[in-house]
């Protein structure tokens, strides 16, 4: 790790690495880091060979940036509302090397159509979207005092706005990769009635005999297949330990498939 920065809205500023050590990432030490959930998600999108993934909400960047470093060919967008938290992204992605792959966009993807356009965020334009959005609406949970965990938890719209404004990037055909609770699969499921199809949803539980803690869920935009439910995926073992097919995701050596 290198020595650390500061940055006025985030804090310090530390590097970690991810994958094995192959993905470098900057991210404030204090509140919403990186870790399991945006490394699942990244783990859970298809080769794509050289299309182009939009990872909304991107925070440092890390789930379009795993995503870019395991697949040569990918090229991402990332958009995060947070101007300092762009900035992030934009360093990392230069890092990494990636930068000729990575573009950040500092904007709000529930911005009317003109102005992502402006940003260079056209309507159907992307062959996959992958999203980790706030986990709890306004007043579902106490609020944490530091403001980027704080702006990554607690959503200040809905994410039927996020889901619709994934289905209006996507070409069709294209595939939407979300990550949230458990317990906002209700909500999932009704926000990807309009349009997509071939949902497809997979349990993740941090211990085998224990409820499943996150779903990641994935749909295909005009697609009328079937649902369908996968394996559970469990984190850890009965020893705490990550299990061997987890720790081979965590580190960047196995995919976990988790769309039709």
């Amino acid at each position: 790790m290198n020595e650390a920065e500061s940055a006025p809205g985030l804090g310090e500023i530390v590097e970690d690495r991810l994958l094995d050590g192959r993905l470098i990432l900057r991210q404030p030490r204090k509140g919403h880091r990186a870790g399991t959930d945006a490394i699942l998600l990244a783990a859970s999108l298809p080769e794509l060979d050289g299309g182009a993934l939009l990872d909304i909400g991107a925070g440092v960047g890390t789930v379009g940036l795993a995503a870019a470093c395991l697949r040569p060919g990918l090229r991402a967008t990332l958009i995060e509302r947070d101007p300092e938290l762009a900035a992030l992204a934009r360093r990392n992605a230069e890092l990494n090397g990636l930068a000729g792959r990575i573009m950040v966009v500092s904007a709000d993807i529930t911005a009317p159509a003109s102005e992502l356009a402006a940003a260079g965020l056209e309507a159907a334009s992307c062959d996959a979207v992958a999203m980790n959005p706030p986990f709890y609406p306004a007043g579902g949970t106490r609020a944490s005092p530091t403001p980027n965990r704080r702006a990554a938890h607690v959503a200040e719209g809905d994410l039927a706005a996020w889901l619709r404004a994934a289905r209006r990037m996507l070409k069709p055909g294209g595939l939407l990769a979300v990550i949230h609770r458990a317990e906002a699969l209700p909500d999932l499921l009704a926000g990807l009635g309009t349009g997509f199809g071939a949902v497809t949803v997979r349990p993740v539980h941090g211990l085998a005999d224990r409820p499943a803690i996150r779903v990641i869920v994935t749909a295909v935009l005009n697609s009328r297949k079937p649902a369908g439910l996968l394996p559970a995926f469990v984190i850890n073992g009965p020893d705490g330990r990550l299990t061997p097919e987890s720790d081979a995701v965590h580190r960047g050596r196995a995919r976990l498939a988790a769309y039709q």
